[in-house]
């Protein structure tokens, strides 16, 4: 097996790139940071159930798009000819390929002619029958932690192939990084890791790695049983086995882990047999995962209404199952073990992790689910960032099956995705990692407005005004991801002060953003030994915005900043709290309302709806949605 290793070590250099080049320092740098807007989590040809779809964008090509050049998508005509396209308006500042570790080799050769293997009958289906290939291959690698007959002993074949490709992905995040004074563009080199439960159940995560160094090939969920047993590989064959190496781990779609399955232990195998959290797990976790995407393609995940959840905005972009086995296309598949699906669960949202974290750690002292936000696409077309409502070109992946050229590209409960947001002080690899890793980030469900919070004991309630806001907020406190520092002295009855401002997208010249409506602060805390929760709007609110779903025309007020100092009312000095604030804009329409009115489907004649648009009267259709941002927390823990 030693000498198997140090064969991959070869192969894994031989197909990278150059070795990384010194860097130029970057002619501009804030150490009062900038934002910069990414995807952390884009599929490409490379992925199985990318290309099983025809999906011919490689990580080249979706770094290129990235950056602002037009890219081709499926469907493609009889000559090979992509019959749609797309460009970003506004090119992202970074962006990760994360193409799925399992069936990374088997991908590579069912392509390969020269592969043995290549001839074989699981590749022939995989060449003329994509979509029946996919199943076959989900169930195979993802559902029972297997691999095919033609990957030889010990898997041989597929790991060496693997990490040909690992090779290539490397280089192509190479290539895409700049590292000129100009400091345009960073490119990180990741992956997904596709772990599942035998009934349908999410437990997948984004790998992203800091920089060039990183292991000979990545470490699947075939190989590790459970995320514990990942952070452990990450571990040894990154931080210990190759010098210079880091590594972070990002959960998502944790709305489709059943009763919230992706937050139970690390531990948790396939079996979705529930094992205790000890401390030696909680600070694992909290080392290796210091975000979760809060929303992406397959839904938000933000917040469900039942119990103490009161809030209304919690109905967003929610997918109506709780578990893959609920996909259109993964029904299928017959999982094993699937019970029917009893729809989205409260356990699986972002803020009953959050709520769950501050019980766990009154008993480990450690929280292990002391998550910061961000969100992303999940685009199988090779298209990060491509997340506007009026730009919708489908999934690929989970979603519909080869698209279309006409009608809507996508199942109708999907989304176009969101986009991360880091706060650094420059755009390079290393500042980047730096923000992921202390939690100064937020999402957004696609649009790009520009929000900053700050927590602290003293800010004063002018703050707003003040010309040096920000200085002001990191000087007398923390930044969103942070924790509150203790008290001041001799201040009984001292409560946190939040500061929060938040900016209007400004939109392109074809499609303006949209005014903000409000700016919300949801607090959880510990009250008698169990978490709750509360929302507070803190600035703007109801007004007289609205939208015509027949012609998605805006109309009414709104504000292009909103900036409000706000204290805790309810403060307990004894109790952990955390604290994370969401941005709301105007109501506006849907992907797929644009869609059907550009069609000018008449839903009152629907004898005259065509096949391809009959999505846009659904009873289940929701025309109009509210664009929003989702700050990382800030915590308060007693001391």
């Amino acid at each position: 097996m030693r000498q198997f290793t140090l064969a991959l070590l070869c192969l894994a250099f031989s197909a990278s790139a150059a070795p990384a080049a010194e860097r130029a320092a970057c002619a501009s740098s804030d150490p009062l940071r900038r934002p910069f807007f990414g995807d952390t989590h884009v599929h490409t040809a490379f992925s199985f159930d990318a290309s099983s779809q025809d999906t011919r964008n490689t990580p080249r090509d979706a770094y290129r798009f990235a950056k602002g050049q037009r890219l081709g998508l499926q469907p493609y005509d009889e000559r090979g000819r992509a019959q749609r396209s797309a460009r970003l308006r506004r090119p992202l500042d970074f962006a990760v390929v994360t193409d799925h570790a399992e069936g990374l080799g088997e991908v590579r050769i069912c392509r390969d002619p020269e592969q043995p293997g290549h001839e074989g009958d699981f590749c022939w289906m995989y060449r003329n029958f994509g979509p029946l290939a996919f199943n076959v291959m989900a169930i195979r690698t993802i559902i029972a932690r297997d691999r095919f007959a033609f990957c030889g002993e010990d898997d041989r074949r597929c790991l060496e192939q693997a990490a040909v490709v690992w090779g290539e992905i490397q280089a192509a995040a190479e290539e895409a990084y700049d590292r000129s004074s100009a400091c345009s563009f960073s490119s990180f080199i990741g992956y997904e890791w596709t772990a599942s439960t035998a009934g349908g159940g999410n437990l997948h995560r984004n790998v992203i790695f800091k920089n060039a160094k990183v292991p000979a090939y990545p470490p699947s969920w075939v190989e590790t049983p459970s995320a514990f047993a990942l952070w452990e590989r990450l571990q040894r064959d990154c931080i210990e086995g190759t010098p210079g190496c880091d590594a972070l781990t990002i959960p998502h779609n944790s709305n489709l882990s059943g009763p919230g399955l992706i937050f139970e232990s690390a531990r948790l195998t396939a079996d979705a047999k529930k094992r205790r959290v000890n401390r030696e797990e909680a600070r694992m976790r909290q080392r290796w995962e210091p975000l979760v995407e809060i929303m992406q393609h397959k839904g938000d995940s933000e917040c469900l209404l039942g119990g103490d959840t009161k809030d209304e905005a919690c109905a967003f972009e929610k997918l109506p199952y709780a578990s893959f086995a609920g996909v259109g296309r993964f029904r299928q598949l017959n999982l094993s073990g699937a019970a029917a699906d009893t729809g989205p669960q409260r356990s699986a949202t972002v803020r009953e992790a959050l709520k769950k974290g501050l019980v766990l750690q009154r008993r480990l002292g450690v929280n292990p689910l002391r998550y910061g936000i961000v969100a992303s696409t999940d685009t199988h077309l090779g298209t990060p960032g491509l997340a506007t409502e009026d730009g919708a070109a489908g999934h690929g992946g989970a979603g519909m099956q080869g698209g279309g050229a006409v009608g809507l590209p996508d199942n109708l409960e999907f989304n176009p995705g969101g986009l991360a947001v880091l706060w650094a002080e420059e755009n390079t690899r290393e500042s980047l990692f730096a923000a992921m890793q202390r939690r100064e980030a937020y999402g957004t469900s696609g649009t790009r407005p520009v929000v900053r919070m700050f927590g602290g004991w003293n800010y004063p309630q002018n703050m707003c005004s003040a010309p040096d806001f920000v200085a002001r907020g990191y000087q007398g406190g923390v930044p969103m991801g942070g924790d509150l520092p203790a008290p001041p002295e001799n201040a009984d009855g001292a409560a946190p002060r939040l500061a929060v401002w938040a900016l209007q997208d400004p939109g392109s010249a074809r499609q303006p953003g949209t005014p903000l409506e409000r700016v919300q602060i949801v607090k959880g805390w510990i009250e008698r030994g169990k978490a709750r929760e509360r929302v507070f709007d803190i600035a703007g609110g109801d007004g007289d915005a609205s939208v015509d779903p027949a012609t998605c025309e805006q109309r009414g007020g709104g504000a292009k900043q909103l900036c409000a100092v706000w204290q805790d009312p309810d403060f307990d000095p004894d109790a952990g709290a955390f604290y994370y604030a969401r941005v709301l804009e105007n109501p506006s329409c849907r992907w797929s309302q644009r869609l059907c009115t550009a069609a000018k489907v008449n839903c009152a004649a629907p004898d005259t709806v065509p096949p391809e648009y009959a999505g846009c009267c659904a009873p289940d259709h929701r025309p109009v949605i509210r664009e929003r941002a989702w700050t990382s927390p800030i915590w308060f823990t007693p001391e």
